[in-house]
């Protein structure tokens, strides 16, 4: 698995406050990303940075994902996304995103091998899953689940051999641990792994095989599911990978890491967004809106209508996932014969904000929410599993993540600061006297 490399300084910035100048570094990384480096902010000057929501602070160097919002562009590791989505597969991504470089055959087939072999959970999860509320939402069921692996696969140390072991147990159980968190919700018995079955195939066997019936996965399905799952593999240091980050920086263990990762992905401003996107097209149709009105609406400050699936905190410009997710999208109602009203309707409300004048200065484009729930619904996930796919195919973003933070010479415990605003000292009073 492959380290970083840190670029070198190569100028640097002047700041004066106060009748003084401190001279702060640049870093600029290899795609000339430009950051003014404030280790030593506060120990010359006593300041700090204010920047809420942590837009324009790096909190690391990494060399795994790039993103360029203004143009469209996503790469992992100097691969385009379209590329990687056309040509790869999942697990060759993993293997990407993990140590750097594509696999060779017979890499690729040595860890295909050891994900297949490692899909089975213990038979105590049973007891874990019947445990929890049949109606608990499947993120927080799986969050548990992954945290509760630390108890199954104890580490008495760290070293690259169990750090391996433990990225390829997260990769290869979760998607089993997805399913049993459906099966539980609906009362069918859980189906064990099938090793005989790709990645992608056996998990769709997990989720609707029972054993009074076979279940043969669609290919095309199982494809477009591995796409999926390509598409949302990393995506640099977003809200849930920050967190994984962050817990794993105390020197907390992969899975507590990416547990917390899970339950910072289930908020409806991260993951949650696809079935936003759902629930809003599932509103137009029910209630027959004219799609030029809902945009209108959408444009309109004191209606509280919203268009979702459209702008994204780093994208100002057409989110290059989407553009995949809606040819794939097309295909796969085609070949399961589905007319879908809701694909109908989305794409209208795409052509009509892509040449409204709001949307154009606003830069709002569709991300790769608008069409990523029309997908799974096709493919039969129900609305609340959205967000878990969503986690199953980010796991090796947030392992490479924390693999990379941990091998950082320069990682130090996440710690942020603050200004305050509260109260002055003042004295204590005695409750008589309150």
């Amino acid at each position: 698995m492959t380290s970083q490399t840190v670029p070198p300084v190569q100028a640097a910035a002047t700041l004066q406050y106060e009748g003084k100048a401190v001279t702060l570094p640049v870093i600029r990384g290899t795609e000339n990303e430009t950051a003014v480096d404030i280790e030593k902010l506060r120990a010359q000057t006593g300041l700090i940075t204010m920047d809420p929501g942590y837009g324009n602070t790096g909190a690391c160097r990494s060399a795994i994902t790039f993103i360029d919002g203004e143009n469209g562009i996503l790469r992992y590791r100097g691969y385009d996304i379209a590329e990687l989505a056309e040509k790869s597969t999942f697990l060759e991504v993993s293997w990407l995103l993990l140590h750097g470089e594509l696999p060779t055959r017979e890499e690729l087939a040595g860890f295909t091998q050891d994900i297949t072999h490692h899909t089975l959970l213990h038979e105590n999860f049973r007891r874990f899953f019947e445990a929890l509320p049949k109606d608990a939402h499947p993120m927080p069921v799986c969050a548990a689940a992954v945290a509760a692996l630390a108890t199954f696969y104890q580490e008495p140390g760290v070293d690259e051999r169990m750090l391996k072991e433990t990225a390829v147990r997260l990769i290869a159980k979760m998607p089993t641990i997805a399913a049993y968190s459906y099966k539980q919700s609906i009362g069918q018995p859980f189906m064990y792994p099938d090793n005989r079955l790709d990645y992608c195939s056996n998990f769709l066997h997990l989720m609707f095989a029972t054993p009074a019936e076979d279940y043969t996965a669609d290919p095309l399905l199982a494809r477009t599911l591995d796409l999926l799952f390509i598409l949302h593999a990393d995506h640099e240091q977003n809200c849930s990978t920050s967190t994984v980050r962050m817990v794993g920086s105390s020197q907390a263990n992969l899975f507590a890491s990416v547990s917390a990762g899970i339950s910072a992905l289930w908020g409806p401003l991260h993951g949650g967004a696809n079935q936003q996107v759902i629930e809003m097209l599932e509103k137009i149709e029910a209630e027959g809106i004219d799609a030029q009105k809902f945009v209108d609406r959408a444009k309109d400050k004191k209606d509280n209508s919203r268009l979702m699936g459209f702008g994204h905190r780093v994208y100002k410009n057409y989110d290059p996932r989407a553009a995949v997710i809606k040819k794939a999208c097309t295909e796969v109602l085609k070949r399961l014969g589905v007319k879908s009203r809701q694909l109908e309707i989305a794409m209208k409300l795409e052509e009509i904000a892509l040449r409204d004048d709001y949307f154009i200065s606003h830069k709002l484009y569709p991300n790769v929410d608008f069409y990523s729930g029309i997908i799974y619904k096709a493919l039969g996930i129900p609305v609340n599993m959205f967000t878990v796919l969503f986690a199953i195919g980010r796991m090796p973003g947030w392992i490479a993540q924390w693999l990379e933070m941990r091998r950082d010479p320069a990682n130090r415990i996440g710690r942020p600061r603050q200004i305050y605003t509260g109260a002055t000292q003042r004295a204590y009073a005695g409750i008589e006297k309150r």
